[in-house]
C-alpha cells in the first residue's frame, strides 16, 4: 500500500506524490514564542514529527522548514508587561520552545527561520503584490492586501467573503474593504520597527512564512501543516498573497486537532493550559510524546492526568516488555516493521490502528516467553521496536537517554532488584512471611513478579 494523506484544500484522503521524486518538501508553523509551551502546542510538533519519520522510513529525503514567529502583538504585550526588550522575551521562550521539542524527541528541523531574520524577502514579495495589482500601500506606512482582486480566496476554510467580519489586524479607516489584511503594519511610538519603501513597521503575521517558505522551499513545495485553529485566517491568507504572487505555493494542506480540555480548545486566554515543563514533572518525556501522538492526528485529544497516566503505564508494560526480551535474546531488538503497522501509517498516519498491531505483537511476544520461544520473542520485540522507532518512542533511542527522560528506568530497575534480591534472601533462610510480603508490596505498586527458570522477572501492570 502506498502512502495516502488527508488533504484539507480537497477534503479527501488521496494518494501522496512528491514534486520531486524520493524527497519532500514541508513546511510547518512553528511557535509564536510569547511564553512557554503547552501541550496543545507541542502536539502539532509531535503529529508533523510522526509524519517525517514515516516518509523518512519509506525512503524520501525530507527537508524540513518549521519557523518562528519573534515579532508578534503578543510577544510584544509578554514584553511591557515583564518590563524586558521584546527580543529577550522572544529569545527566551524560544529556548523553552527548543527544550520541550528535545525533551519529547521531536527532530530539530532542516532550518528554523525567524521572522525578523527575513525581512527583506517580505519587503520583495510586497513589492511583486503591489506590481501585480494585489495589495496597496494608501501612505501611513500600512500595507494590505485587496482581497476582492484574487481570483482566489476562501479556498481552504470554504467562507464567503461577504460573511466575513473586518480583518482585526490594522485601522480600517485605511483600507479599501474592511476584509483586507494587512502584510505590513505602519511603526507605532515605542515598537520595533523596520525601514521600507513605504514607511517604518513591521510585518503581518501572514507575511511572514508566505516569505519564509518561499526563501528555503521555492515557489512550489509538497505539504504545509500546521494546528487547525489556522486554517482561518492564516494559512488562507498565506495562499492568497503567495498565489497572488504568482506562487504555486502548497500543493497538499494537513491540519492537526486541537488538545482539549472539559470539551475546550487548550489555550492560554482560558487559563486552562498545562505547561509541558509542569507535566514533566509527573511523566517522561517518553511517555508525554506517547500520550500525544497515541490519537490520530485529525483527532481532538481530551486531555485529563487519568488519561495521561493510564496512556503512561500502557507503554510502561511495553517498555517492559522490550527490556525482557533483551535479556532473554542476549541483545537489543533490531528494528523491524509488520505489515499491519505499514499499512495503518500509510493510511493517513493512521496511528490508532498501528498502535493496535503493536498490543498485539505485546500479547504475542508476553505468550512467546511464557513459552520460552526465543525465536517469537525476537520477532515481536522487533517489530514492537521498529513501530517505536516510527513513532518517536524507542525507549533504546539516546535521544532519551541523553535528555535524561529515561533516568527513572534504570532507577526503577534498580530498586526492585534490590527488592529482589531482599525477597530472595528471605527465601532461602525460609523466611516466607517477609518473602511474601516484599513481592505484596511491589503488587500494591503495580509490579508482578515472575519466578522463572531464569531466575525471577519483574514487570509493570
Amino acid at each position: 500500500m502506498t502512502l495516502h494523506l488527508y488533504d484539507t484544500a480537497s477534503r479527501e484522503v488521496s494518494e501522496f506524490k512528491s514534486l520531486k521524486p524520493s524527497q519532500v518538501s514541508i513546511y510547518v508553523c512553528g511557535a509564536t514564542v510569547q511564553g512557554p509551551p503547552h501541550i496543545g502546542h507541542v502536539r502539532s510538533g509531535v503529529n508533523f514529527d510522526i509524519l517525517r519519520r514515516w516518509l523518512i522510513k519509506s525512503g524520501y529525503d525530507v527537508t524540513f522548514i518549521r519557523n518562528v514567529t519573534d515579532i508578534d502583538d503578543k510577544i510584544l504585550h509578554t514584553a511591557k508587561h515583564d518590563e524586558m526588550p521584546w527580543w529577550a522575551v522572544a529569545m527566551k521562550y524560544e529556548r523553552v520552545f527548543t527544550a520541550a521539542y528535545a525533551e519529547l524527541n521531536i527532530m530539530p528541523p532542516t532550518y528554523e527561520p525567524r521572522a525578523t531574520g527575513h525581512i527583506t524577502q517580505m519587503i520583495e514579495l510586497m513589492q511583486k503584490l503591489i506590481d501585480n495589482g494585489a495589495a496597496y500601500a494608501p501612505g501611513n506606512g500600512d500595507v494590505y492586501l485587496e482581497v476582492r482582486k484574487l481570483k482566489r480566496y476562501l479556498t481552504l476554510s470554504r467562507q464567503n467573503i461577504d460573511d466575513l467580519q473586518a480583518a482585526a489586524d490594522a485601522d480600517e479607516t485605511n483600507k479599501k474593504d474592511v476584509r483586507d489584511f494587512a502584510l505590513w503594519k505602519a511603526a507605532k511610538p515605542g515598537d520595533p520597527s523596520w525601514p521600507t519603501p513605504w514607511g517604518p513597521g513591521r510585518p503581518g503575521w501572514h507575511l511572514e512564512c508566505s516569505a519564509m517558505a518561499h526563501a528555503y522551499l521555492g515557489e512550489k513545495f509538497d505539504i504545509h501543516g500546521g494546528g487547525l485553529d489556522l486554517v482561518f485566517p492564516h494559512h488562507e491568507n498565506e495562499i492568497a498573497q503567495s498565489e497572488a504572487a504568482g506562487y504555486g505555493f502548497a500543493q497538499r494542506w494537513l491540519h492537526n486537532a486541537w488538545v482539549t480540555q472539559s470539551g475546550e480548545k487548550m489555550s492560554k486566554s482560558l487559563g486552562n493550559s498545562l505547561q509541558v515543563n509542569e507535566i514533566l514533572k509527573s511523566v517522561r518525556g517518553i511517555e508525554l510524546r506517547w500520550y500525544l501522538g497515541s490519537a490520530h492526528y485529525r483527532s481532538m485529544l481530551e486531555y485529563s492526568p487519568a488519561a495521561l497516566e493510564e496512556s503512561a503505564t500502557n507503554f510502561r508494560r511495553i517498555e517492559s516488555f522490550l527490556k525482557r526480551a533483551t535479556e532473554i535474546i542476549g541483545e537489543k531488538p533490531t528494528l523491524q516493521l509488520g505489515k499491519e503497522f505499514r499499512d495503518a501509517m500509510n493510511d493517513d498516519l493512521a496511528v490508532p490502528t498501528a498502535l493496535a498491531s503493536i498490543s498485539e505483537n505485546l500479547r504475542l511476544g508476553n505468550q512467546a516467553v511464557t513459552d520460552n520461544d526465543k525465536a517469537a520473542i525476537a520477532k515481536n520485540a522487533n517489530e514492537i521496536r521498529g513501530a517505536l522507532d516510527v513513532l518517536g518512542c524507542d525507549p533504546f533511542d539516546p535521544a532519551f537517554v541523553q535528555s535524561g527522560s529515561s533516568d527513572l528506568t534504570p532507577a526503577l530497575d534498580g530498586a526492585i532488584k534490590l527488592a529482589l534480591a531482599e525477597r530472595a534472601s528471605a527465601r532461602e533462610r525460609k523466611d516466607f512471611a517477609a518473602s511474601d510480603a516484599i513481592r505484596d508490596g511491589l503488587a500494591d505498586l503495580g509490579i508482578t513478579i515472575e519466578d522463572t527458570a531464569q531466575g525471577p522477572r519483574w514487570s509493570i501492570n
